[in-house]
């Protein structure tokens, strides 16, 4: 068990969070699809490969240390398709282009939104068990994630006729993961929020127009959602906000 004091620390400099994948991560990934090995088996190869993970961040000095998201096929989608109520499916046509790659996965609210099971709890517990000197670091896609690429498309009428539910549920959703976390002993949490950046380019914000978006009060709704989902954190929780333009 790590003897780093649970007081968060307070830096000028931090790293995302997010590393490469080790080729040997990428084959096992591949095998375990084909069934040529075991969930099992592929627990194991990340369960070393995080390791090494963190002794190097550790090595350099660091003061954070992640898991490298080594667990996730996604940055966004493996934690959000956790919660209750949401759907990860393969559309019959296109996806999300990122970086010129097409991700053929979207999301959709198909029941109502819940924290029921503990989504990558165990993954921080092994990464707090692991630490010597950082402070284990977890990091998670900010709630506005699950909005922002389809809208009121995605979302059940029937399941959410009016969306001020939905804003309500989502942040009492990821206010349980908050909890959840802090009680396994995370002091530094971090959102990934890339959609507040994509506010800022105006070809994103026609493409939310022509969807039909309430544009001028979308920052308002996202920021309340955020701070719902972490007004419940300990005092002693840090809580970070990544923010990039994809």
């Amino acid at each position: 068990m790590s003897s780093t004091p649970a007081k968060a620390r307070r830096v000028h400099a931090d790293h995302t969070g997010s590393l490469l994948r080790p080729a040997e991560l990428k084959i096992a990934r591949i095998d375990a699809a084909a069934g040529r090995i075991t969930a099992a088996e592929l627990r194991a190869v990340e369960d070393r490969l995080i390791i090494d993970a963190i002794a190097k961040q550790e090595a350099i000095g660091l003061p954070y240390a992640t898991d490298g998201e080594f667990r996730r096929a996604y940055w966004h989608y493996d934690f959000l398709a956790g919660l209750e109520g949401v759907d990860l499916y393969a559309p019959e046509e296109g996806g999300i282009a990122f970086a010129g790659v097409v991700v053929p996965k979207l999301l959709r609210v198909v029941g109502k939104v819940a924290w029921k099971k503990p989504v990558f709890v165990e993954d921080f517990k092994f990464v707090h068990s692991h630490v010597k000197t950082a402070l284990p670091k977890q990091t998670i896609p900010s709630p506005t994630v699950l909005h922002f690429r389809s809208g009121r498309q995605a979302i059940d009428p029937k399941v959410y006729p009016e969306l001020d539910a939905f804003w309500h549920d989502l942040g009492d959703a990821y206010a349980g993961a908050v909890s959840a976390f802090a009680a396994a002993g995370c002091r530094f949490l971090q959102l990934d929020e890339v959609d507040i950046a994509y506010l800022c380019d105006p070809k994103q914000i026609e493409m939310l127009k022509n969807r039909g978006e309430d544009t001028e009060h979308l920052l308002d709704t996202y920021a309340k959602l955020i701070n719902s989902s972490i007004a419940g954190r300990p005092a002693d929780m840090t809580i970070g906000m990544h923010l990039c333009r994809g």
